[in-house]
């Protein structure tokens, strides 16, 4: 391979590839060129914890795909499931299904899917500093609609915001779109486990929600003024996937990252239990009344200390070794970032054995942690 740098031309290593053209020293070791360069979590829609795979008629900030939430003014206006429709390279993409009966957005009216992306990872793009740096989406979409779509970044304050267009011209073909948004050298952004930039894909904004797109301006707004509405026709589907955020003025070939590490990710912020085998045992602890039991659960460590719930507590059951059995009230307390305790009330049970919490015999059985942005 043939690498010129900074105008000077070195063999790498033998074989056949060249690159042509300069190459300076700040883009080849850029963290677009190494690393985790893809600040989105499950842009290529691999990862459903949620759902399994079932369509989802979401609610205002419900989480649909991992990471990927919801923005809902008005009820039922649209589904959202994972699709095995995608462009070659991928296997999987979220498809946005309007309702059977086409919606006239309102002025104060907003519908929309987006990735809140943790301060942590964002902390290089020097926002609010002189020092911002450019980013650059990339993503592949398909619709039954063309014409004009839109989407936004947007701070945790909500006080700063970015809008930009991106044009759909064949209905039902999947194509591929960068967008290059400059750094903003105002406004206040978090760098920590907090929000630190959302990223929304509009279905449908009214203008209290939209600005002219290509600058930064200090308002809460996530479209583009005159962006398509998913929403406003009938039974309109549009597929999204490939998508990637990366610094830099360049869209890079999209970061394909192990599943196992995909699924990591998303469980920093999402984690889940049961609803896949029956008798799936997750907690351990102690029985400390006749019919009560006291046991913790580990996990990966999360964003922060998580919300535990369960499906249903007869989904669940504990057992001491030779007594116990249907849960009639599960609780949650002493959350921390690697262990919450479980409360169990079931049939009796002997006080001083130890003691698990397991799935009944029943698929449906789902126990959660959430610490989603």
């Amino acid at each position: 391979m043939t690498i010129t740098l900074n105008g000077t031309t070195g063999i790498v290593n033998t074989g056949s590839e060249t690159i042509t053209g300069a190459l300076t020293a700040a883009s080849f070791n850029s963290a677009s060129t190494f690393g985790f360069k893809n600040r989105l979590i499950n842009g290529a829609m691999v990862i459903d914890q949620r759902n399994a795979g079932a369509s989802v008629t979401p609610t205002n900030g419900q989480y649909t795909l991992d990471r990927w939430a919801a923005d809902v003014s008005q009820a039922s206006k649209f589904t959202v499931i994972q699709s095995s429709t995608a462009p070659a390279g991928f296997s999987s993409s979220l498809l946005v299904t309007s309702s059977s009966t086409a919606y006239t957005v309102g002025t104060n009216d907003y519908f929309a899917l987006h990735q809140f992306i943790e301060g942590f990872n964002t902390a290089d793009f020097n926002f609010g500093l002189a020092s911002a740096t450019s980013i650059t989406l990339s993503f592949w979409v398909r619709s039954s609609l063309t014409g004009t779509f839109g989407v936004g970044l947007r701070g945790a304050s909500n006080t700063r915001s970015y809008t930009a267009t991106y044009t759909i011209s064949t209905a039902n073909t999947f194509e591929y779109k960068t967008i290059t948004i400059p750094g903003d050298t105002s406004g206040t952004w978090l760098t920590n486990n907090g929000v630190g930039i959302g990223l929304f894909f509009s279905l449908g904004v009214g203008s209290a929600n939209s600005i002219t797109a290509g600058s930064w301006q200090s308002v809460n707004a996530t479209s583009p003024t005159g962006a398509t509405s998913l929403v406003g026709t009938a039974n309109a589907t549009l597929y999204i996937t490939g998508v990637q955020l990366e610094t830099g003025t360049v869209a890079t070939t999209f970061e394909y990252r192990p599943y196992g590490t995909e699924l990591a990710l998303c469980q920093r912020y999402f984690q889940t239990w049961g609803g896949t085998s029956i008798y799936e045992t997750t907690a351990v602890g102690v029985i400390t009344g006749s019919t009560t039991a006291e046991l913790v659960l580990q996990y990966l460590t999360m964003r922060t200390a998580p919300t535990g719930s369960v499906s249903a507590a007869s989904d669940w059951n504990t057992s001491d070794g030779s007594g116990g059995g249907t849960c009639s009230a599960i609780t949650f307390d002493l959350s921390a970032l690697r262990s919450i305790r479980v409360n169990a009330t079931s049939p009796t049970v002997t006080v001083g054995r130890g003691a698990y919490l397991r799935a009944a015999a029943t698929a449906n059985a789902r126990l959660t942690l959430s610490a989603e942005l």
